[in-house]
């Protein structure tokens, strides 16, 4: 065979692999608002730079008819591009084929790239598309997820994880996106669970739809396994594409830096009307993040899922950065099991990845009640203390009104190793509320009184003017300053500035055990 002939053979195979399990199932994906394995591809990244690993790799199956079915490429297209030129691998599996179910082979491919990107330092991103474990190969396809799991443990705070919920993603399936970083779903087209809908009817009797059960919003608003739900694929690749932006390549680098035309001493008068006089009052945190971050860059991660706290990255002065906020628009910014959950989880990303952590203070204290106490708020709220003295990179927290109990120990306190914490003159930080308070010092002299109401409000006002306030805390160091509201965004720039070359470490040890 001549050169010419086997390079005509070659683009065929070429073709064959591209086409993956035929126009007609091209169709019905597109049917179904859904783009294929490649398309998905070409659109998250920057033009020609898709470098494909393993077209022509096929199952070695030969069980129930499958020697007759081979496709080149096996249901999943991978390798590595850039995104805004910066390196990433990828795997996208291809529906069209088997359903995009994991063969042995197709979990090696998948493997195969996830090894290199160790390797090299670049994230991964998974686009999630496909039926389950190819029964047909009965244990070598559960042994293929077991694999892919171990890379995915082993390289978490290594490189970024990115998982990607295009279409179905049930049983062990659902574990690997588990793992990663931030998980996407697209409404309507992409669901998660461990139990279908039939076994579920089977087993417990409960009648559910797919979307229902494990669909983008009941994973975004209920069980808080997924961070983003998205309007359609288009939506959720441009998140993506916007999410690396903020994130560094790996473990050893910082996020990457953007040029900032918003000014560095740039004040906000509103920031000093925000908070209400009443204490009572709610306000948005959002209000108060908008207005320091660089305009516009402000990003929520896990904005449908316990609200009483936000999450997400921003910039300050061009430099990526985590921001954790209590909420007092929900629930009075009280946290509780999913909230501690959600901030924990989130912090220790930062940690992991290098990016300076900022912290908006205004908690009442941890919910009360035998749900929450029989729920696990103990450990659960542990977690979010054991993320923030864990973490070594720059932490710096704005008390911006209440700041009771052990609420105020947790949301990264000074003892905590928080290294720079300013309050505003608005700022309450005591053992409890100053109503609660009063009503437990002086209860036996409320219990001899003839006005007890006037009375409880006297000495609530006195004590919110004695003890309810920031310079207390600032007395003992535990604030470094009592701060103007409208100067937060330069103090801040110039804090974190400083704290760039900030080392801290933690006792040598294989690994914590922290409160799951």
């Amino acid at each position: 065979m001549s050169l010419e002939e086997k390079l005509n053979q070659l683009e065929k195979m070429r073709a064959e692999a591209r086409l993956g399990g035929g126009q007609k199932r091209i169709d019905a994906q597109h049917k179904k608002g859904k783009l294929t394995a490649r398309e998905r591809i070409e659109l998250l990244v920057d033009a020609n730079s898709f470098e494909e690993f393993d077209m022509f790799v096929t199952h070695r199956a030969s069980d129930f008819g499958l020697d007759d079915q081979k496709v080149l490429g096996d249901g999943v297209v991978t390798g590595c591009a850039k995104i805004d030129g910066r390196t990433v691998f990828i795997f996208s599996q291809d529906f069209t084929v088997f359903g995009g179910s994991l063969s042995g082979a197709h979990a090696e491919k998948i493997c195969k790239i996830m090894d290199m990107a160790m390797k090299v330092g670049a994230p991964v991103i998974g686009l999630n598309d496909s039926g389950g474990a190819r029964i047909q190969e009965g244990v070598v396809s559960l042994g293929g997820y077991a694999d892919i799991f171990l890379r995915n443990t082993l390289a978490s705070g290594v490189v970024p994880q990115i998982s990607v919920i295009l279409g179905p993603c049930a049983g062990g399936a659902v574990y690997s996106p588990a793992i990663t970083d931030f998980v996407f779903m697209t409404k309507g087209t992409s669901y998660m669970f461990v139990t279908g809908p039939n076994v579920v009817k089977t087993v417990t009797h409960e009648q559910v739809t797919s979307e229902e059960l494990g669909g983008a919003m009941a994973h975004a608003g209920k069980s808080g396994v997924c961070h983003f739900a998205c309007e359609n694929e288009a939506d959720a690749i441009a998140r993506v594409k916007r999410l690396f932006g903020y994130i560094p390549q790996n473990n050893c680098e910082d996020a990457p830096y953007e040029e900032c035309n918003d000014p560095a001493d740039r004040e906000e008068e509103q920031l000093n009307k925000i908070v209400p006089p009443n204490p009572n009052q709610p306000y948005d945190i959002c209000d108060i993040i908008n207005h320091i971050a660089d305009r516009g860059t402000f990003f929520e991660v896990h904005e449908d899922f316990a609200q009483n706290i936000v999450v997400g990255f921003a910039r300050l002065h061009g430099r990526s950065i985590g921001i954790i906020a209590n909420q007092p628009a929900v629930l009075a910014g009280v946290l509780d099991i999913n909230s501690s959950a959600k901030g924990a989880r989130f912090i220790r990303f930062c940690d992991a990845f290098n990016i300076p952590i900022l912290t908006f203070e205004d908690v009442p204290g941890f919910l009360p009640g035998t749900e929450q106490e029989h729920g696990g708020i103990i450990k659960n709220g542990a977690k979010l203390l054991y993320a923030y003295c864990e973490a070594t990179v720059p932490k710096i927290t704005v008390i911006t009104r209440k700041a009771y109990g052990g609420a105020y120990d947790v949301m990264n306190s000074k003892h905590v190793r928080g290294d720079v914490n300013y309050a505003w003159p608005t700022a309450e930080i005591a053992v409890m509320g100053p109503k609660g308070a009063v009503e437990i010092i002086f209860r036996k002299e409320f219990a001899d009184s003839d006005d007890q109401e006037a009375e409880i409000e006297r000495k609530t006002e006195e004590y919110r003017e004695k003890f309810a306030n920031p310079f207390i805390a600032a007395a003992h160091g535990y604030v470094d300053d009592v701060i103007e509201p409208k100067t937060t965004r330069p103090r801040l720039i110039r804090a974190f500035e400083m704290l760039e070359t900030k080392k801290d470490s933690n006792p040598a040890k294989k690994h914590g055990n922290i409160p799951l």
